[in-house]
C-alpha cells in the first residue's frame, strides 16, 4: 500500500492581519499628520481660542497715591468707603441683570433723581413687555433694518404715557439696572459707594447668595485735609461712572486700564498719573463650558499708587493765600470805582537755586455774585495760565541784553528826556525828574529812556527828535532771543499739564513797539515765567526748571506717612544765560538799590529784618467796560468800550547776597488813578511771612529736621541703586 501524501492547509490569517495593521498604520499616520498641521499651522490661534473660552484675566483697581507737602503734611489722601460692586459672569443676559436689580433694590437705596433718561425708562418697559412691543412692528417695517435699528424702532413705539406713570420703586430698580449694565464681564464695577449705610452694607452681605456677581468690599475717595488750599494745582480725577476719557480710550486701554477706572484729568493728578495710579491686582478666572467660574488665581499682587512729596510749604501757602485775598479785597473795596476793572492778583514763591515752588496763589474777586457764592475764589491756576504785560520788572533782562550786545557799558549814561518819534506817541519815563543815569541808576529809578536807547543802539537807529526812526529788521528778534534765556516767552518747563508761554515775538514791529518791548509793555508773561526770570538773576545766571514735586515715594509699610524713596526730581538747569558773570553781579547790585532809599521799592521794604532785591513794574493795559450786570458796554458801532488800566507787578528775592526765596507778584487792571500799592503790599507781607516762619522753625529745629530727611532720602536712593 502506498504512502498517503500529507497536505498542510495554508493559513490566510497573517495576510489579513497585515492588511488590518497597514490600515491602522495609515489611520494613525493621517491622525499624526493632522495633529502636526494643527500644531504647526493653527496651533497658536487654536490655543488662543481655548484661552478665550476657558481663561479670562481681569484687573482690580487699587487706591491712588497720596500727596504731602515738603514737611510731610498730608495734602491729599484717601478715605475708605463701603462699596457694593458687580462682577458679571460670562454670558449674562439683560433679563438676568433685571432680575438682579429687582432683588438688590430690596436691600439698598439708589439715587435716581436726575439720573434717568427717557431711553432708560423705555428700555425697562421693553424688557417687561418685550412680546407686546416686538409685535407692534410688522415684518415689512423691519425688512431693511439691522438689529440696532429694529431695536430703536421698537423703543420709539413706546408711548410717553406708558412710561410717565412709573413709581419711585420702579425708577430705583431702573437706576440699579443702569449701573449693572455698565459692568464688563469678570471686571468689578462699583454699583454704589456713596452714602452707604451700615445697615445697607450688612444686609447686602447677608444676602450675597441670592445676588450673583454682587460683592461688598471697600473703596476709596479723595480727601483734602486743607480743603480748597492749592486745589487748582492738585487737579481732579474722574469718577468710576465717568471712567477713562472716551476720546483717549484706546491709549488708556493699551496701558491696562479698565473703562471705569478713575484717572487724573487735570493738575498734578494728571501730570503724575503714571505713578499715582498704582499697580492693579491681576486675577485669572477659569470658566467651564457653561461660563461658570470654576477657579481663580491671583496672577499679580496689587499695590496702591506711589506718593508725591511736593516742594510746597502748606503753612506758607495758607498765609500767602490769606494775604493775597486780603489785599485784593482791600484794593477793590477801598476804591470801588477807580478799581472797577480789577479782578485778580497772583503770586509765585520759589527757591531760586533749585526751582522748588514754595507757594503759588491766585485769587479772583467775584463782582456779580450769585446767592451763596463767595466774595473771593481760588484762581491759583492763573499763575501758569494767564499772561500779562509786566512793565518795568523786565528791565534787568534789558540791561543785561544791552551789556551782552555791547551797545552799553557800565559807564554808559543817558539823559532821561522824552523820546519823540514822528507818528508815535511820546515815549517817556513815569517821572520827569530822573535826570542823567547809568545802567544802575536806570534800574533803581526805573528809567524807560535808558532802556529805549538800548533798543535804538541795537537797531543801529539814528534818533532825531520829531523825525521817523528806522531800526534793523532783526532788532526785536534779538531782544526776544535774550529774553528767552531768562524764561520770558518760552515754557518754564514746570511739571504741570499746561502752561502759557506769553509773547513769542512778531514780524515787522514798528520801532515804537520795539522800544516798548524793552520796558515790558509789548510782551506778556505769566507769574511763573516772571518768577523764573528773577530766579535766574538771583542765582547768578542759571535758568532752573521750576517744580511742584520734590520726590516720589513708595507706599509706607504701615500706611502712615511717606514710605521709602522711589525717585527724586533733581535740580535741572535748562540753560545758562550768555551774559558775563560780572554783568549779572552788576544787575544784582542794581536790584538791591531798587529796595534801598531812592529806589522804586524802598517804601515797601523799609524796616524789614532781611535784605531784599528786585524790581517794580507798572504796565499800561486796557480793560473792557462792563455794566452792573457784567455785560460788555458797546459804542454806537457795536465795538466794545475800553478803558486804560495798569498792571502792577513786583519781582524780587532775599537775602540779596545769598538768595533762598524768590517771588513774583502780578495785580492786573488796577485803575490808572487808583491810590493802591497792592503789588508792594503783597510782596512785603509774603516775604515777612516766609522769614517769620523760617525763624520760628529754626527755633523749633524743624528746618534742621527737613535737612536730615533730605539726607536720609538721598541715602535710601543710593542704597536702592
Amino acid at each position: 500500500m502506498g504512502k498517503k501524501k500529507s497536505y498542510r492547509k495554508k493559513s490566510h490569517l497573517p495576510l489579513r492581519l497585515n492588511i488590518i495593521f497597514f490600515i491602522v498604520f495609515l489611520l494613525f499616520a493621517g491622525l499624526i499628520l493632522q495633529l502636526g498641521v494643527v500644531q504647526i499651522l493653527t496651533g497658536e490661534s487654536a490655543q488662543e481660542k481655548i484661552d478665550r473660552t476657558e481663561n479670562t484675566t481681569t484687573t482690580i483697581p487699587v487706591p491712588r497715591g497720596e500727596m504731602y507737602d515738603r514737611y510731610g503734611r498730608v495734602l491729599v489722601n484717601n478715605i475708605p468707603l463701603h462699596s457694593i460692586t458687580y462682577t458679571p459672569p460670562k454670558g449674562v443676559q439683560p433679563e438676568d441683570r433685571m432680575e438682579l436689580a429687582e432683588t438688590l433694590a430690596q436691600y439698598i437705596d439708589m439715587e435716581f433723581e436726575d439720573q434717568l433718561t427717557e431711553r432708560d425708562l423705555k428700555e425697562y418697559f421693553f424688557l417687561k413687555n418685550e412680546e407686546e412691543v416686538t409685535g407692534r412692528l410688522s415684518e415689512e417695517e423691519t425688512t431693511d433694518l439691522d438689529n440696532g435699528e429694529v431695536y430703536q424702532a421698537q423703543l420709539d413705539s413706546i408711548k410717553e404715557e406708558e412710561i410717565e406713570g412709573m413709581d419711585d420703586e420702579t425708577k430705583e430698580i431702573i437706576a440699579i439696572k443702569k449701573e449693572l449694565d455698565q459692568a464688563y464681564t469678570l471686571s468689578p464695577h462699583v454699583v454704589k459707594n456713596a452714602e452707604i449705610s451700615q445697615e445697607e452694607y450688612s444686609t447686602v452681605a447677608e444676602h450675597l447668595s441670592e445676588l450673583p456677581g454682587i460683592n461688598v468690599t471697600s473703596d476709596w475717595d479723595r480727601d483734602f485735609p486743607y480743603d480748597d488750599t492749592f486745589r487748582s494745582f492738585v487737579g481732579s480725577i474722574t469718577t468710576s461712572d465717568q471712567g477713562i476719557p472716551r476720546d483717549e480710550e484706546e491709549y488708556y486701554m493699551s496701558l491696562d486700564y479698565s473703562r471705569n477706572d478713575r484717572v487724573g484729568t487735570s493738575g498734578l493728578e494728571q501730570q503724575y498719573e503714571d505713578v499715582l495710579r498704582g499697580t492693579k491686582e491681576k486675577v485669572q478666572y477659569t470658566t467651564d463650558s457653561d461660563n461658570n467660574v470654576i477657579d481663580t488665581e491671583v496672577v499679580r499682587e496689587g499695590s496702591r499708587g506711589k506718593d508725591l512729596m511736593l516742594s510746597l510749604d502748606i503753612e506758607l501757602q495758607e498765609k500767602v493765600d490769606d494775604i493775597v485775598e486780603d489785599e485784593l479785597i482791600k484794593a477793590i473795596e477801598s476804591e470801588p470805582q477807580a478799581n472797577r476793572h480789577m479782578q485778580n492778583a497772583i503770586v509765585v514763591m520759589s527757591d531760586p537755586n533749585n526751582g522748588e515752588v514754595l507757594a503759588v496763589s491766585g485769587k479772583q474777586y467775584n463782582r456779580n455774585r450769585e446767592s451763596g457764592e463767595e466774595k473771593v475764589s481760588d484762581a491759583g491756576y492763573q499763575a501758569v495760565y494767564n499772561a500779562y504785560e509786566p512793565g518795568s520788572t523786565v528791565k534787568g533782562a534789558t540791561v543785561l541784553t544791552g551789556l551782552e550786545e555791547g551797545v552799553i557799558t557800565p559807564s554808559t549814561v543817558v539823559n532821561d528826556r522824552p523820546i519823540k518819534i514822528s507818528g508815535t506817541p511820546e515815549f517817556s519815563s513815569y517821572t520827569s525828574s530822573i535826570g542823567t543815569v547809568n545802567y544802575r541808576q536806570a534800574l533803581q529809578k526805573s528809567s524807560n529812556i535808558y532802556m529805549a536807547y538800548i533798543a535804538i543802539w541795537m537797531g543801529e537807529g539814528n534818533y532825531q527828535e520829531g523825525q521817523s526812526l528806522q531800526l534793523k529788521d532783526d532788532t526785536l528778534e534779538r531782544l526776544v532771543y535774550h529774553f528767552n534765556q531768562f524764561g520770558l516767552g518760552v515754557e518754564t518747563g514746570i511739571d504741570f499739564p499746561y502752561e502759557a508761554v506769553g509773547f513769542r515775538g512778531t514780524d515787522n514791529p514798528s520801532p515804537g513797539n520795539v522800544l516798548y518791548y524793552t520796558i515790558g509793555q509789548y510782551g506778556n508773561y505769566t507769574a511763573m515765567q516772571m518768577n523764573q526770570y528773577v530766579s535766574t538773576i538771583a542765582n547768578g545766571g542759571k535758568r532752573v526748571r521750576p517744580k511742584f514735586v520734590k520726590e516720589v515715594h513708595n507706599p509706607s509699610y504701615d500706611e502712615q506717612g511717606l514710605g521709602p524713596l522711589y525717585n527724586k526730581n533733581d535740580t535741572e538747569v535748562m540753560n545758562k544765560i550768555t551774559m558775563d558773570k560780572e554783568d549779572i553781579n552788576r544787575v544784582q547790585e542794581a536790584f538791591r538799590d531798587v529796595f534801598l532809599p531812592g529806589g522804586t521799592a524802598s517804601g515797601y521794604f523799609s524796616g524789614a529784618d532781611y535784605e531784599a532785591a528786585g524790581k517794580t513794574g507798572t504796565a499800561q493795559s486796557t480793560a473792557v467796560e462792563r455794566d452792573e450786570n457784567g455785560e460788555i458796554v458797546r459804542d454806537s458801532k457795536g465795538a466794545p468800550v475800553t478803558e486804560e488800566t495798569l498792571n502792577l507787578t513786583l519781582v524780587g528775592y532775599a537775602p540779596y547776597d545769598d538768595p533762598e526765596v524768590a517771588f513774583s507778584v502780578i495785580a492786573p487792571n488796577t485803575g490808572e488813578n487808583a491810590n493802591t500799592s497792592i503789588n508792594g503790599d503783597i510782596g512785603r507781607r509774603i516775604m515777612d511771612a516766609y522769614f517769620e516762619l523760617k525763624k520760628e522753625r529754626d527755633e523749633n529745629g524743624i528746618n534742621q529736621e527737613l535737612t536730615e530727611q533730605d539726607e536720609i532720602a538721598e541715602e535710601q536712593s543710593d542704597e536702592e541703586e
